[in-house]
């Protein structure tokens, strides 16, 4: 499989330790940039890596949530799995028992903020690094994610521009105004015989008409009437969704 490229990452992740002296312990962590962040932990403070951190691996990166709009975002997230009794939105999570490792309340508490608001509207990305790692996890029924947040495997790839780095821009027309967009506000239907664009502002009230929700979770293509999760569209904008995995699925009536 194809390393997964990602442009303005933003994700909060969990760590376990290897080392048998440390068996149980994990960390919660915010990056931008998954394995740089790992091998900085695995360096020790020196080279980056957290005190919490320091003299107790090797330490294997489990899992990593992205998705988040900006930063600010994720790192509300990563406060919140850290410290989930002093989080207004989690106290109703019952403590960590005598009995439960750290891996799996660390877990606990993510399935559950995945499906508590605001982050339940987002549209996340649980990327475990291994395949086998999510299945020392099995997910009850109950607690599984929304069905707009993908799940994926393998590492990730960042890609940063830099100052220097100059792209054309491309335009389009949104199909619903009629104005042109640009790559900061284009939704473009995932469909490979549609292509249509749209503003993400004219966009979004469609997918919105007649529920109750206020930020959009799925809705049809108003032009080949295709439904479409929102969460896709965002995630294919952002450059960490490729469209030939759509293509496959085709209309998902």
């Amino acid at each position: 499989m194809d390393d997964q490229v990602v442009e303005e990452f933003h994700g909060c992740y969990l760590l376990k330790s290897t080392n048998p002296k440390f068996i149980n312990h994990t960390y919660i962590g915010y990056t931008v940039d998954p394995s740089r962040r790992v091998n900085q932990h695995n360096a020790g403070t020196r080279a980056g890596g957290a005190r919490k951190t320091s003299q107790r691996g090797p330490w294997v990166m489990i899992l990593i949530v992205h998705g988040f709009p900006n930063e600010i975002s994720a790192l509300r997230f990563e406060w919140s799995w850290q410290h989930p009794q002093r989080s207004r939105r989690l106290r109703h999570l019952s403590r960590k028992k005598k009995s439960e490792r750290n891996v799996d309340f660390c877990f606990r508490i993510l399935t559950a903020m995945l499906r508590t608001g605001p982050w339940n509207r987002l549209p996340l990305t649980i990327q475990w690094f291994e395949k086998e790692y999510e299945a020392l996890f099995p997910i009850p029924v109950e607690d599984i994610p929304p069905m707009h947040m993908a799940v994926a495997y393998g590492p990730v790839k960042t890609k940063r521009l830099s100052s220097e780095t100059t792209v054309p821009e491309v335009y389009d027309v949104c199909h619903l105004c009629k104005k042109l967009t640009d790559s900061s506000n284009r939704l473009q239907c995932l469909m490979k015989d549609c292509d249509t664009s749209y503003h993400t502002t004219c966009l979004a009230p469609v997918f919105t008409e007649g529920t109750h929700y206020l930020l959009p979770i799925e809705g049809r293509c108003p032009v080949c009437r295709s439904r479409l999760l929102w969460g896709d569209l965002v995630r294919y904008k952002n450059g960490c969704y490729r469209k030939h995995q759509v293509h496959e699925m085709g209309d998902l009536n």
